[in-house]
């Protein structure tokens, strides 16, 4: 019996250092491949916004947990709301691990209700993490004299976004359709601190973005009242007051059809990368986790004003296969929103 417990013991043994030299093994072939490397992160939306500057936040702190310490060097690819950037790292960037993108969260809903001009398959990306769950807003300018909902359900006025399929046009295009407001909705806009300059000119009077957002780049708007947030979606900020969307929906299957439209806040800001080898994705996913982890990340984080709360790769890719997975019916009836 004693030898059956030594060969045991033994065998665990073995297995536990075949564990850590297939680890160390791998660190080192990702320490070769990456070593003299440049690890591109594309930003499919203009400088200046929350997904531009949490992409170069990250940017900033993630090569040096990366093994070879390849230099990481962020760009902007804008279009189609975010689409041309998805198609282009999805269909022709090098799929060796050294092409990233922040992803517009609003796309893996826009595949699942089967939107024209999706040419990748969410299902097949490696999601490599947010910094947090994003809860959104639709926010109006104070001169606009609006300051609920029902304001807005018998008042017209002029919302800013980027582009159809945008999350800045599908928000204030979801609250027309099922809770009956009066957006006017102007496209055009290249970014969020676009939109915000045609706020300060009377261009526009409301328009959508997180509430993180909002803390990180109009903390002054905040403090001075310059803006009304008067619907949230998404988790709950405990620091802001306002209506639950998900809640002020009329009926069972109208709250149904809000949850996948705004699916995206459970992603929050998503780095992916495209097909690239299992190893490979590890060796991100794990500098993406250890990133969300480094003091001088965090430091930076908060000076910010972002909060960070990661959900990390694996739940991410759930989140995304579960979206994937709507009901037929369900998802053809929001397609009008994200189309």
């Amino acid at each position: 019996m004693g030898s059956w417990q030594s060969l045991g013991r033994h065998a665990a043994v073995m297995l536990s250092m075949l564990v850590v030299a297939t680890g160390a093994a791998q660190a080192q072939n990702a320490a070769e491949f990456y070593r003299g490397k440049t690890i591109n992160v594309y930003i499919g939306v203009g400088v200046g916004g929350e997904y531009d500057i949490q992409a170069r936040l990250v940017a900033r702190h993630i090569g040096k947990h990366i093994p070879g310490n390849p230099t990481v060097v962020p760009q902007n690819m804008t279009g189609a709301g975010g689409l041309r950037m998805i198609n282009y790292l999805y269909n022709v960037a090098p799929k060796d691990g050294t092409n990233i993108g922040m992803i517009a969260n609003a796309s893996v809903a826009m595949q699942a209700t089967g939107i024209a001009g999706v040419q990748f398959d969410a299902a097949q990306m490696q999601w490599l993490g947010s910094i947090a769950p994003a809860v959104e807003t639709m926010a109006v300018w104070h001169s606009a004299g609006v300051n609920s909902i029902d304001d807005v359900r018998k008042k017209q006025v002029v919302a800013g976004a980027s582009a159809r399929g945008a999350i800045t046009f599908i928000y204030p295009e979801m609250m027309n359709e099922f809770l009956g407001t009066k957006f006017k909705i102007v496209t055009g806009y290249p970014g969020g601190n676009q939109i915000n300059l045609a706020m300060e000119r009377g261009e526009v009077e409301a328009r959508n973005n997180t509430w993180s957002s909002w803390k990180a780049t109009k903390p002054d708007w905040l403090k001075d009242k310059k803006i009304v947030v008067i619907a949230q979606a998404g988790p709950r900020a405990p620091d802001l007051d306002a209506p639950s969307v998900e809640d002020a929906a009329r009926t069972p299957q109208e709250r149904q059809l809000i949850e996948l439209v705004t699916s995206g806040t459970q992603l929050g800001r998503p780095f992916a990368a495209n097909a690239a080898p299992a190893d490979r994705v590890a060796t991100l996913r794990a500098a993406f986790a250890a990133t969300m982890k480094d003091p001088e990340f965090l430091a930076e984080a908060g000076q910010l004003g972002f909060e960070v709360d990661p959900v990390l790769g694996e739940k991410m890719q759930k989140i995304v296969e579960k979206v994937l997975a709507t009901p037929k019916d369900v998802a053809a009836k929001a397609k009008g929103l994200l189309e």
